[in-house]
């Protein structure tokens, strides 16, 4: 039998991690690669006249306003008082592993807090879900579900959710439920949206334990995300620093806050 070209995929090793991102001048230069691709661009300005280091606080001052930024700030990294080189660590476990880790192992592995070690997950799995929110579905679809959780108050759970939306030129292809039946009716067989449900259930349970529902969305979009990029291991972790450049701050005090998701 053939070897799965996915399964088997080179991936991107602990050693040629450590050989690009292993140490803090290495994360430095990959965060302004990732956030100006092509050259400085002031966030105050929107010029792109150059910048003057300011060796002594770490920033970069822009040549035409002289506004003062850095490869951090306004992003998922902000206001972080960890090395660069701790944050890279937890891309790298959180991309390069099929089911994820723990807040709990990875605090184990980064050797920090467990407070510290779930705010910097949290932040990463808000910027996988911040990336495809807005990416719709679209072509031929095929849709089941599955429950996660007890009762929701306040709106129909489950099947009775009004927050089904997909795209209006999209094929649906169902089990042929009568509450789909509306949108299409029963065709293929389901083998491969089985299999993704029961990859979904076997890493929330396997590696969690116990999620809470308040953060679910985060811990659904941490398997989308890797899901949707499994073909290309080795680019997985370029691929999230690229996103969190991109993502606003995120401060403790919102990322615990509980998010809606039914």
């Amino acid at each position: 039998m053939a070897k799965n070209r996915v399964q088997f995929q080179k991936g991107l090793s602990l050693f040629a991690f450590q050989e690009e991102y292993g140490t803090t001048t290495q994360c430095v230069a990959a965060l302004f690669a990732w956030r100006w691709p092509a050259g400085f661009v002031c966030p105050a300005c929107a010029q792109s006249t150059g910048y003057v280091e300011v060796r002594t606080r770490g920033l970069l001052q822009c040549k035409h306003c002289r506004h003062q930024t850095s490869v951090t700030a306004g992003t998922i990294f902000a206001y972080t008082k960890l090395p660069l080189t701790v944050w890279f660590l937890a891309m790298y476990l959180l991309t390069q592993q099929k089911n994820g880790i723990s807040a709990l192992e990875l605090k184990r592995q980064l050797g920090v807090s467990y407070p510290t070690a779930w705010s910097i997950k949290h932040k990463l799995l808000q910027t996988m879900l911040e990336r495809d929110a807005d990416r719709q579905l679209t072509g031929v679809i095929a849709i089941d579900d599955a429950y996660w959780g007890g009762e929701c108050h306040g709106e129909a759970p489950g099947r009775g959710s009004p927050n089904k939306i997909l795209h209006p030129d999209s094929i649906v292809v169902s089990d042929g439920l009568g509450c789909f039946r509306g949108i299409a009716d029963a065709g293929p067989e389901f083998h491969w949206v089985n299999t993704m449900i029961g990859n979904v259930k076997n890493a929330m349970h396997g590696t969690y334990h116990q999620a809470s529902p308040n953060h679910l969305p985060r811990y659904l979009a941490e398997f989308c995300y890797r899901f949707n990029r499994r073909f290309d291991l080795a680019a997985m972790l370029p691929r999230l620093g690229y996103a969190a450049v991109r993502t606003p701050p995120m401060p403790y005090r919102l990322l615990k806050l509980a998010e809606a998701h039914w």
